[in-house]
């Protein structure tokens, strides 16, 4: 995720790619009935998309995320008479260097009306404007790509179900040094897209609370060097923007060090926010760590989506399968209510404003959503629980 893939003239790829209208070759069915025929209110074979990793260090967040759009088709396609949809899955593994040819796939997939993703924010600085341009016309909304730069770009088929990280370093700022009481930060990055761009957020809040900062490398495992600097900085708290598998080996060696959680708190965001993070660092040293998310506590989302993910899945919501439902579920009424061209879902997109499971689900001019919300969250026997809504200081 750390290098920047040069893109080609975006119209002209657009037009080949969607002259030879190929396919992934991968679709996942998932449609709960009989297929509807091929009438122009409902074209045979009509998909959507989930961008994101599937496999890969970072999976995880995509498995949550497309087991919500998965539960999302399910019901829709249950519906009576309801024109049946397939999901087609795009496995970018949370690379960005592998966006730019999803991407294209995606575009030239004369099937695909729609996608929830991409899930990342460096795939999607990749992607993003291979789908908003005029020849291609892909209305993607992510449940997670959550960069603020993305939705400066001009990009009219961008939206996004939650708050960006304008609001998410703030807040951790805020809990660190308010909440948290800490005075003296240590701030580490993985230099990726989104863990960078979190993290100097997180810096410029913390203001001269920040004593110290640091830059990772993702797929890095030796963070020796790291936490002895972390010791001699005499930091009381270290806040890492980046993933969990990172989050969770440089937690370990610190905690392996001997910097206990009374001594220096590990506080992260909504990319390691995982059960991989307490994986990686074992159960007793991710005790205690903290979490930050512009996500609501899945056990807060409204209707039966609890219930039904947890029958589905065989086990509760995790980061992001709230928002996942919520994204595919905007894309599914436009099609129920008709609108099975690019060109008008987009527009249907454009002018929602229903209520979702996690929040009201409307969108400003620039895709951003009108109601943002960020929660801490905190590492308790084993278990990733909310802690607190952090409210704007």
């Amino acid at each position: 995720m750390r290098s920047i893939v040069k893109l080609a003239a975006p119209a002209a790829a657009a037009a080949l790619l969607l002259a030879a209208c190929g396919t992934t070759g991968g679709d996942d069915t998932a449609t709960g009935g009989e297929s509807s025929g091929g009438s122009s209110s409902c074209p045979s074979g009509l998909s959507i998309g989930f961008f994101g990793a599937l496999t890969g260090p970072d999976a995880n967040l995509g498995v949550n995320i497309q087991n919500g759009v998965k539960l999302a088709l399910k019901e829709h396609n249950a519906e009576s008479g309801a024109c049946q949809v397939k999901l087609t899955p795009y496995d970018s593994q949370g690379d960005q260097n592998q966006a730019q040819g999803l991407a294209q796939k995606a575009a030239g997939d004369k099937n695909l009306v729609g996608l929830v993703g991409p899930a990342f924010s460096g795939e999607s600085k990749v992607a993003d404007p291979i789908f908003a341009d005029p020849d291609v016309n892909l209305v993607a909304i992510t449940p997670s790509a959550t960069n603020p730069a993305l939705a400066d770009n001009g990009w009219k088929t961008f939206f996004r179900v939650l708050g960006n990280d304008a609001s998410q370093g703030p807040a951790a700022a805020s809990y660190i040094t308010g909440t948290l009481g800490k005075q003296k930060v240590y701030v580490v990055d993985d230099s990726s897209e989104y863990g960078k761009g979190l993290a100097d957020l997180t810096r410029k809040g913390l203001g001269a609370a920040d004593v110290k900062d640091n830059t990772i490398q993702k797929g890095q495992t030796d963070f020796s060097a790291v936490v002895a600097d972390i010791r001699a900085s005499g930091a009381d708290a270290v806040f890492f923007g980046g993933y969990y598998a990172e989050a969770g080996l440089l937690l370990k060696q610190m905690r392996d060090a001997g910097l206990t959680s009374d001594q220096v708190a590990f506080v992260s965001d909504d990319g390691a926010k995982d059960q991989g993070l307490i994986t990686a660092a074992g159960e007793s040293a991710a005790e205690g760590a903290y979490l930050t998310c512009p996500c609501l506590p899945p056990d807060k989302a409204g209707g039966t989506f609890v219930a039904d993910y947890t029958k589905e899945n065989g086990s509760a919501p995790a980061t992001y399968s709230a928002e996942g439902y919520d994204a595919a579920t905007i894309l599914l009424k436009g099609i129920a209510a008709g609108k099975v061209t690019r060109a008008d879902l987009l527009s249907y997109v454009a002018s929602y404003d229903e209520a979702g499971v996690t929040k009201q689900l409307k969108f400003d001019d620039k895709g951003e959503p009108s109601e943002i919300s960020v929660w801490a969250y905190k590492v308790e026997g084993g278990q990733i629980v909310a802690d607190q809504e952090i409210k704007a200081s």
